[in-house]
């Protein structure tokens, strides 16, 4: 029992070790895009681009960032997109409704929640693999998303809880403050905290981790719960930022998560990844889409763009663990 337990636990990847490297190989692309988009757009470095690209990529974040998570389980979280247009449209009518952002804040997050929790009850109680279960949840999501909003759109919030996600402090925007806290939050949950090793655990071996006596399916429980939680904090930070929420608000919002997480390092194999890593693919993402988007390339070949990134990053994390076998 004592050897099956180490088995199962051992690996939290630790920040000194091979993900340091992988880390260091990442941040070394995103300074490597920041020095070519700065030779071709002479708008790059401005203060404002710069700002705007730091609030992009913590939009990302906090999406990809609970997902992380899931992926670490070597499971997937299809419906996150969706997740934040439900929450968003639900604590957008409460804050009309009740004049309370506080309100609207803490029911676009618990709507975020149950949704995750349903779907690790769909993959712990029900067996359902998630890429099937979360991708049936995001169509119910988005059937109840329209039927609610019924063709309608929210706006004109606040101006206090608009400043969440447009307000600026110390010359930066809010967003990148929220971003540095669940970024900390996060690495500390995965990297140094028994909840943490058990999900790398999950990952890497399920049948050794259930064998060495971690809850397997509480833990995967906790984990989608996670994950949607992350989604409505999105969610409120998207309806502050955009100040109207309508029921399509979602639908661009899932790939460039699963983009972030697997640019960042997270095997979709599970029991390999950090969300600092996460973090860094979500500034590359969104270092190329913003580079994109001051040369005028096209609307229609950036999803293009994206999804040739996200196949080269499954591709490269399959060859690198072929060559570790």
């Amino acid at each position: 029992m004592t050897d099956i337990t180490k088995d199962a636990i051992a690996p939290p990847r630790s920040f000194l070790s091979q993900d340091a490297i992988q880390l260091f190989y990442r941040l070394l692309a995103a300074l490597l895009i920041c020095a070519v988009l700065a030779v071709l757009s002479d708008s790059f470095l401005s203060l404002g681009n710069i700002l705007n690209v730091l609030r992009q990529a913590s939009l990302t974040f906090f999406i990809a960032s609970g997902l992380t998570l899931v992926v670490l389980t070597a499971g997937l979280d299809l419906s996150v997109g969706a997740n934040v247009a439900l929450s968003a449209c639900i604590a957008g009518t409460v804050i009309h409704k009740t004049g309370s952002p506080a309100l609207g804040i803490l029911t676009g997050l618990a709507c975020g929640g149950i949704v995750g929790l349903l779907n690790g009850i769909m993959v712990t109680a029900l067996r359902i693999p998630s890429f099937i279960a979360t991708y049936g949840m995001l169509w119910v999501l988005n059937g109840l998303t329209y039927w609610y909003m019924a063709g309608e759109t929210l706006h004109g919030f606040p101006a206090g809880f608009r400043q969440i996600g447009s307000g600026y402090l110390f010359g930066l925007p809010i967003p990148v403050y929220l971003l540095l806290v669940f970024l900390g939050i996060g690495t500390f949950f995965a990297q140094r905290t028994i909840w943490g090793q058990e999900i790398y655990a999950i990952g890497a071996n399920p049948v050794a981790a259930r064998l060495s006596g971690i809850p397997v399916a509480r833990r995967l429980l906790l984990v989608y719960a996670v994950s949607g939680t992350m989604a409505g904090l999105a969610s409120i930070i998207f309806l502050s930022r955009l100040n109207s929420a309508e029921a399509d608000i979602g639908e661009s919002l899932t790939l460039p998560a699963i983009a972030a997480v697997l640019i960042g390092g997270t095997s979709l194999f599970g029991g390999v990844g950090t969300v600092f890593g996460t973090f860094i693919g979500a500034l590359i993402l969104t270092l190329v889409l913003n580079g994109m988007n001051l040369l005028s390339v096209s609307a229609n070949w950036q999803p293009l763009v994206t999804g040739v990134i996200v196949i080269l990053a499954v591709w490269l994390d399959m060859k690198t663990r072929r060559r570790a076998q």
